[in-house]
């Protein structure tokens, strides 16, 4: 036992105070961060445990007619009959018929949306959620699938569908997961000196049933994304998908409700319907309809206002835009990256993208640098449709929704160059030599583009790659405001005063800065401003547009017989009305007068007056 103590007092004689001071706070720290590691995990595997289960489900998918019959001259009308003729606008290949919803499809679907409805609106926010967990899963376990059908119906690359469809749905998914019930749960609020004795608070309580009215440019996306929210907060939903892209529509609202029906509830809450544009009208002015969020063109949403205002229903609008991407002169060395991010905000989707990238407005500095980049990288962009995908051919961008906006490019183009523009690539459409009866426009870059020219102003909703010059950061900005358009825009630059003039004085309802439209990916409020549209949809204020927003005032201390009671000076018939007047001034003063002797004046004038 000596020899032991011996060692263990040599071993300690070895290290001076400093050491072993080290040593006791290492130790501790260790310590602390074991015990607080453990407590992370044994909390995530709470919370893991408390996560609503998954249940997995199977949809067929639709599949074309096996014949591969392409159409001469491909439209949605099929001649001789009242159905929409679906087809895949990248190669014309037929792919159905589908009888449009009639004014007494609608009743009925609305009917049984509002019978489920009655049912769902008493479902907890657990309940909620766990839909939407088999609905997340669901999609990231058959992207292929989703991403597919969307591509054939819309002409676009499985790049550009995993991009646009699956990523942002996944992100809506799962930010109204972690974040929805905190959006809509009762949310309490202050109350001031006079009404002191009440408690406030506000709750968000479903609507009904809702409708969506929705464009053709991400079928899947702009389709489920407003059936996600429109559940969550308790809402039955009618969804109209456009006639263009009708083929896909049916699997995409089958995805909803599965996960419904495999959960246990009613998928008659959700219900889609398409339908020619003089039966909207049917839809949008309904009275059991609560609210309407429209999404496409301008002339369209003027019709749709119009037709809700006979039923007094709310809209929320999403017109499109003429996004401007600024680059000032502080970016030079960034060009590179920025070079890569104005190209796929341009060609996304054939460039049918409603926060695409419509004009770029560079610096002196940077003009000439981001003409030369972009120049051989549009030229070589490579055109083409999903079946060359898979056949090995590699494919860039896809077809468009149809032709019938080529006219007016064409021309806008045209007389851009008349004007003084530079056509550099493209400008009009093409003819694919392996799928000729496909909707193609040739990647186009436009540059020294004015803004008086027509192109700066109107939407194009193609692949054009529009270049402006900018002496200035306050120019760039003027410019950017220019057009009757303030849906989003992009910003590149050093983190100085320019950059954060240009962010203030853009007139736009959304603002990327030193990227593009990666406000949509973390769920900020999404809408705009102007000839862009009214209202917000997405995150917190978009849910909560959603909900019917009632404000509770009650007695914090009723229970005590504190409550309301009308004083004697101003009850009826009123005994002086001199004195009930100063006694309501006085009041006024004291709950609202300025600092003490404010309050204090007000005081008095109650004793006087009482």
């Amino acid at each position: 036992m000596a020899e032991a103590d011996v060692a263990s007092d040599g071993f300690l004689s070895s290290w001076s105070p400093i050491q072993i001071q080290i040593l006791l706070y290492t130790l501790a720290v260790g310590a602390s961060i074991l015990v607080l590691g453990s407590l992370y995990l044994c909390i995530n595997m709470m919370e893991e445990y408390q996560k609503e289960r998954i249940i997995r489900y199977e949809i067929d998918v639709p599949t074309p007619p096996a014949d591969g019959k392409a159409i001469e001259k491909p439209s949605i009308k099929e001649p001789g009959s009242t159905a929409i003729r679906c087809y895949a606008p990248a190669t014309g290949q037929f792919l159905g018929l589908l009888n449009p919803s009639t004014p007494e499809g609608i009743d009925r679907a609305i009917e049984k949306a509002k019978k489920a409805q009655e049912k769902w609106a008493l479902t907890t926010f657990a309940q909620r959620r766990q839909v939407l967990r088999c609905i997340k899963t669901f999609v990231l376990e058959h992207q292929e699938e989703i991403c597919r059908v969307a591509c054939l119906d819309s002409g676009k690359t499985m790049i550009d569908a995993t991009l646009g469809e699956i990523l942002v749905t996944v992100e809506k998914l799962s930010w109204t997961i972690l974040h929805g019930e905190k959006a809509l749960k009762s949310s309490k609020r202050p109350t001031n000196l006079l009404m002191s004795y009440k408690k406030n608070r506000v709750e968000y309580e479903p609507l009904g049933i809702v409708a969506a009215l929705v464009s053709w440019n991400y079928p899947f996306h702009n389709l489920v994304g407003p059936m996600i929210s429109a559940i969550f907060a308790g809402n039955g939903i009618i969804a109209k998908a456009s006639e263009n892209t009708a083929w896909s529509a049916s699997y995409f609202a089958l995805i909803i409700k599965g996960a419904l029906h495999s959960c246990g509830h009613d998928p008659n809450l959700v219900q889609h319907v398409v339908c020619w544009p003089q039966t909207a009208n049917y839809l949008t002015s309904h009275p059991a309809i609560s609210h309407i969020t429209f999404i496409g063109s301008r002339p369209v949403a003027k019709l749709v206002a119009a037709s809700a205002a006979k039923s007094l229903t709310p809209v929320v609008a999403e017109l499109g835009g003429k996004d401007a991407a600024i680059v000032l002169d502080s970016a030079l060395g960034d060009l590179p990256r920025i070079n890569e991010i104005l190209l796929r905000g341009t060609f996304q989707a054939a460039g049918q993208n409603c926060i695409g990238i419509e004009r770029i407005i560079a610096c002196p500095k940077v003009y000439d640098e981001i003409v030369r980049a972009l120049e051989p990288r549009i030229r070589a962009l490579r055109v083409g449709s999903i079946l060359d995908a898979e056949k090995g051919t590699q494919i860039d961008m896809g077809a468009m929704i149809s032709d019938t906006s080529f006219d007016r490019l064409e021309n806008l183009i045209q007389k851009a160059v008349k004007d003084g523009a530079r056509l550099l690539v493209g400008g009009s459409r093409m003819k694919h030599p392996e799928f000729p009866f496909g909707h193609y426009f040739q990647p186009t870059l436009l540059v020294d583009v004015t803004q008086e020219m027509e192109i700066a102003n109107d939407e194009c909703f193609g692949p054009i790659c529009t270049v402006m010059r900018a002496e200035g950061p306050k120019e760039a900005c003027d410019m950017a405001n220019a057009p009757d358009f303030g849906l989003g825009a992009s910003v590149f630059g050093e983190n100085d005063w320019a950059l954060r003039a240009i962010i203030q004085g853009l007139e736009t309802g959304m603002v990327a800065v030193n990227d593009f439209a990666v406000y949509y990916a973390v769920q900020l409020p999404f809408g705009g401003v102007r000839g862009s549209g009214y209202g917000r949809f997405a995150g917190e204020e978009g849910l909560r547009g959603l909900c019917n927003i009632k404000s509770i005032c009650e007695d914090k201390w009723g229970w005590a017989g504190i409550k309301t009671a009308i004083p004697k000076q101003i009850r009826y018939p009123i005994p002086d009305t001199a004195k009930g007047f100063g006694f309501v001034k006085s009041v006024n003063e004291l709950g609202y007068g300025e600092g003490l002797v404010g309050k204090a004046s007000g005081l008095r004038g109650i004793i006087r007056n009482s």
